[in-house]
C-alpha cells in the first residue's frame, strides 16, 4: 500500500459507515460521529514504549486493520486523509490543548485537528481530544452555541487567539487554543516526538482511553479512575477505582474494545 492511498472501504467497515460519502455537511457530520464513536482515543503503545508512527501505511495498520486506537496526531492525520479522498478541502491546524489551564499559562503546541471549507464556511473537526473531543463538525463563527450529539461547543475570540469551548455542567470551559496556523509536517513530527517521549508529558504519566458513545455518553479512563458520563451534564453515571491490572485490561476490552494480552503492564499507577 502506499503511503499516499487511503482505504476507504476498511476504514467505512471499522468506524460502521454505509451512509453517503459526497463531500457535504451531512457526510462531514456522520463520519466524524461514527469514528468518534468507534476509534478510542488511547496513549498505550506510549506507555508499552512501541513509539508512535505517523506515516499514513502505519495509522491506518494501527487503527484500522488492528482496530486499535491513538491519539491526535494518529487520530486526525487518518481523518485528515480521509476526507480528502471523499473529495473535500481540509488541512491540519495546528492548538494547544488547555482544558482546565489558566489563560497565563502556556502549555504546548501538541495538538493537532483538521479544517474543513465547504463554500463559504469553515468547520472544525477534531476526533483527537480524548473525553473531549466533538462529535459533530464546529462551524467557525465566533459566540454560538452549538448543539451536538455530546456537549455544547462555541469558539471565542481573545486578541490574536481563537478558543475552542465546550459546555460542561452549564459553564463554557476551554478545550483548545489555535491561532489558525496549518501544522506543517515537521512540527507534526516534532509534537508527536514531545507527547510520547517527554517523561513530563501527560502522556506518558497517565494511562488514557476514551470514547464516544451513540447515546450521548462517553466512557472515559485517566490510569486508575474509570467514569462512564453523561456528556450533556457531565453527570457521572458510574465511576470505578481500577483494582488491579486484570480489571484494567478487562475495562480496555469491555468498553474500548482494546485487546491485549493477559499479564501486559502499563508501568503507571501499579498498573
Amino acid at each position: 500500500m502506499s503511503t499516499t492511498t487511503i482505504d476507504l472501504d476498511a476504514y467505512f467497515v471499522r468506524i460502521g459507515y454505509a451512509g453517503p460519502t459526497d463531500p457535504t455537511l451531512d457526510t462531514l457530520g456522520a463520519i466524524q460521529l461514527h469514528h468518534a464513536c468507534s476509534i478510542p482515543f488511547e496513549n498505550l503503545d506510549v506507555l508499552l514504549k512501541r513509539g508512535i508512527a505517523l506515516d499514513l501505511d502505519s495509522i491506518q495498520a494501527k487503527l484500522v486493520a488492528n482496530r486499535r486506537g491513538g491519539y491526535c496526531f494518529e487520530q486526525n492525520w487518518l481523518l485528515l486523509h480521509v476526507l480528502r479522498e471523499l473529495g473535500f478541502n481540509a488541512m491540519p491546524l495546528a492548538a494547544r490543548v488547555r482544558f482546565r489551564q489558566p489563560r497565563d499559562f502556556v502549555p504546548p503546541r501538541t495538538h493537532i485537528f483538521v479544517r474543513v471549507d465547504l463554500g463559504n464556511e469553515q468547520w472544525i473537526a477534531d476526533v483527537g481530544v480524548g473525553g473531549l473531543s466533538p462529535t459533530a463538525p464546529i462551524r467557525f463563527v465566533l459566540n454560538e452555541e452549538q448543539e451536538s450529539p455530546h456537549e455544547p461547543r462555541r469558539i471565542v475570540r481573545e486578541n490574536d487567539r481563537f478558543y475552542h469551548q465546550v459546555k460542561l455542567a452549564g459553564v463554557w470551559e476551554d478545550v483548545c487554543e489555535f491561532t489558525g496556523e496549518e501544522m506543517h509536517a515537521i512540527d507534526r513530527e516534532v509534537g508527536n516526538w514531545w507527547t510520547s517521549t517527554n517523561p513530563n508529558s501527560k502522556f506518558a504519566q497517565n494511562i488514557m482511553a476514551a470514547i464516544a458513545n451513540r447515546d450521548g455518553t462517553r466512557y472515559v479512563l485517566e490510569t486508575r479512575n474509570f467514569t462512564h458520563r453523561r456528556a450533556s451534564d457531565g453527570e457521572a453515571l458510574k465511576s470505578e477505582v481500577i483494582a488491579d491490572s486484570a480489571r484494567l485490561l478487562q475495562v480496555l476490552r469491555t468498553h474500548y474494545r482494546l485487546e491485549f494480552p493477559s499479564g501486559t503492564v502499563f508501568g503507571v499507577g501499579g498498573l
